[in-house]
């Protein structure tokens, strides 16, 4: 059964998505209102706060500033190859960035696939939990994000990977 439910942040709304499964609940997704390609809730999902409970407080602590890493049970539908994606963004810790080549290389894949790379971390369906949005440009340039690259930077700012912007 699938269950769902939203929660206000400082970005807007979140839906959170997710299974019972044999041994225990698991996140499916979590996106932001107005996100590109964002589920909607559909029918026959039950809306039902409980089961997200865990989650709730780690993205709550995360927006105050307590919480750096999540540890939740995940599991995002994808092909294997973007499977393999998402695993490594959990390797980029808070307050830093990676670029698109230097994940590719560490992934052991041609630079030609860094095109696939980047389609892959675009169709991240955990966002901030699986941190997408810590992959840039190479010279540093705010590339795409599905929840829009000012919700990036903000995110960014928030973990400390960039300044503040003065006014």
């Amino acid at each position: 059964m699938t269950a769902w439910t939203t929660i206000t942040s400082p970005l807007g709304d979140l839906l959170l998505v997710g299974e019972e499964t044999g041994s225990g609940f698991v996140l499916t997704g979590l996106s932001m209102s107005g996100q590109r390609r964002a589920p909607i809730a559909e029918p026959g999902w039950r809306r039902d706060s409980g089961p997200f409970a865990d989650a709730t407080g780690q993205l709550e602590e995360y927006f105050a500033g307590e919480r750096t890493r999540f540890e939740l049970p995940l599991a995002p539908v994808g092909t294997d190859f973007q499977q393999r994606v998402w695993r490594a963004l959990d390797s980029i810790a808070s307050g830093t960035t990676t670029s698109y080549g230097s994940l590719t290389a560490q992934l052991g894949l041609s630079r030609e696939r860094v095109q696939a790379l980047g389609a892959a971390i675009g169709a991240n369906p955990l966002l901030l939990v699986r941190p997408c949005h810590r992959v840039i440009g190479a010279d540093g340039s705010m590339r795409g994000y599905a929840a829009g690259v000012e919700r990036k930077v903000w995110l960014l700012t928030h973990e400390g990977a960039l300044q503040p912007a003065l006014i």
